[in-house]
This record gives C-alpha cells, sequence and structure tokens, in this order.
C-alpha cells in the first residue's frame, strides 16, 4: 500500500540565495497526475523539485503533501536522478531490495517484490549482476525499480533520461507511461524537451526565468482523442500536436527573450 497522501501544494514557495531562483509560487499537483517541467537551463526546473522532495527548504512559503508540511526527504517521495546513483558494492538486485531491507522488510517478501519490479521494468535475467556491467539505460531502469521498491506516492524526475541517446531514451518514455498507467503515482517529471513533456505529460508546466517562475499550466487534452497514449507516432500524428508544441515553444521564448 502506498505510503503517505500523493496530493502537493506550494503556497507562497519561494527560494532564494544570494539572488532570487524561484519566485514565489502557488501551486496543486493532484493525486495520479503526470505533470511535466518545461524550460531551459536555469529556470529553476530542479530547484522546484527539490523543494517538492525536501532536499532544500523554501526562503519564504510551505511545501505540503496532502496536509503534512514537507520538511525533509520522505520515502513516499521517490527521487529518480539523471545520472542513476546506484550502489556500486550491491548487485542490481540488491539495490532494489536495499531500501525495503532497511525499513525491516523480511527478507522473503523483499526478494520477491525485487523480483516482481526487475521482471516489470525489464530487467529479470540481469540482477545479479553489478551496475557497472550495465549501459546507461538499464540503470536507469534499475534506478526506477529501486526507488518504486518504496512504494512512494510520489515519483519525483530530474531529467532521468536526458544523458541517454534518441532510442533508448524513446523506449524508456514508454516503459515509464506504461508504468504510470498500470501504478497511478503521482509523477513531477523535469525536462528540457518539449516533446517528452508533451508525449509524457497529462499536464506541462512551462517555466520562466529571472527569477524562476510558471508561466504557463497547460494540459495536452488532445492525447484523449488517440486511442493508446503510449503510441507516440499517433500523439505525433495527431492535427493539433504540432500546434501545441508551438504554444509551448512561444511561451518559453517569451518568457526568456
Amino acid at each position: 500500500m502506498s505510503a503517505g497522501p500523493t496530493t502537493l501544494t506550494l503556497t507562497g514557495v519561494s527560494k532564494s540565495y544570494d539572488t532570487p531562483v524561484l519566485a514565489p509560487t502557488d501551486l496543486t499537483i493532484e493525486t495520479g497526475e503526470f505533470v511535466c517541467v518545461v524550460g531551459p537551463s536555469g529556470c529553476g526546473k530542479s530547484t522546484l523539485l527539490n523543494l517538492l522532495a525536501g532536499f532544500l527548504t523554501p526562503t519564504t512559503g510551505f511545501v505540503r503533501a496532502g496536509d503534512a508540511v514537507v520538511d525533509g526527504p520522505d520515502p513516499a517521495r521517490g527521487v529518480v536522478f539523471q545520472q542513476a546513483n546506484l550502489y556500486p558494492w550491491l548487485t542490481v538486485r540488491g539495490n532494489v531490495e536495499f531500501g525495503p531491507k532497511v525499513r525491516g522488510v523480511s527478507k522473503a517478501v523483499r526478494r520477491a517484490e525485487a523480483d516482481r519490479l526487475l521482471k516489470l521494468v525489464g530487467l529479470d535475467q540481469l540482477g545479479h549482476r553489478k551496475p557497472y556491467e550495465l549501459s546507461g539505460g538499464q540503470q536507469q531502469r534499475a534506478q526506477i525499480a529501486r526507488v518504486l521498491a518504496n512504494d512512494p506516492s510520489v515519483v519525483l524526475m530530474d531529467e532521468p533520461f536526458g544523458a541517454l541517446d534518441a532510442l533508448t531514451r524513446e523506449r524508456l518514455q514508454l516503459e515509464l507511461l506504461a508504468l504510470w498507467r498500470d501504478r497511478r503515482k503521482t509523477v513531477v517529471f523535469v525536462t528540457h524537451s518539449i516533446d517528452e513533456a508533451i508525449l509524457l505529460g497529462t499536464r506541462v508546466l512551462v517555466m520562466g526565468t529571472k527569477p524562476g517562475r510558471v508561466v504557463a499550466d497547460v494540459r495536452p487534452e488532445f492525447k484523449a482523442a488517440v486511442g493508446d497514449p503510449t503510441d507516440f507516432g499517433a500523439v505525433r500524428g495527431h492535427p493539433e500536436f504540432a500546434g501545441f508544441r508551438d504554444e509551448l515553444a512561444r511561451e518559453i521564448y517569451a518568457a526568456h527573450f
């Protein structure tokens, strides 16, 4: 059973260092949404994600997960980073079992869950290997399985496919979307790619700079007309895809130039 609430709320949240990084922001992310945050470097995307994760403390305002104020990291909010941060001394299966082991889950239960998740992400034949024996895409799959092993109610993803080649990236996009449809976790996914945001998101936030702020909050509702949203060819081929993409590009351009 998923731990904790899944609705995320930012109320007057800002973050400053020497200069403001994120302007005061009010935002609600509902249970089960797949929210993509798009914009170029320096617009506060990762800052926003780190505030949601509890890695950063707001300068003003507060972040809530359900009724609870976020005051630090929590297994209920799993984080997938751009670079897979797997423990190199553990096997792939050992990495996936690590969180449940720390929580005191019995060996038999955590092994069965690890095997199920490794099969889900297509690594069931590679559980005995060490992370350095895997490709970049396989390492990211292992990282996703490790996060899901804690059964978080929220999954936060910081450009998880940005360092991968185009073919591997699209394959993992498809797998992630299928996982989301199966598990219905609340997902917040940071990306530089407008196309990736449209293909994956039920909602897209566009961020501007100086300071970072949300300048557009839109939904690619045309995807409802596509029978299978994991059919990326059909999504890209929909008559409204190009117009929606252009709308997002205009929002980004207007916010940065």
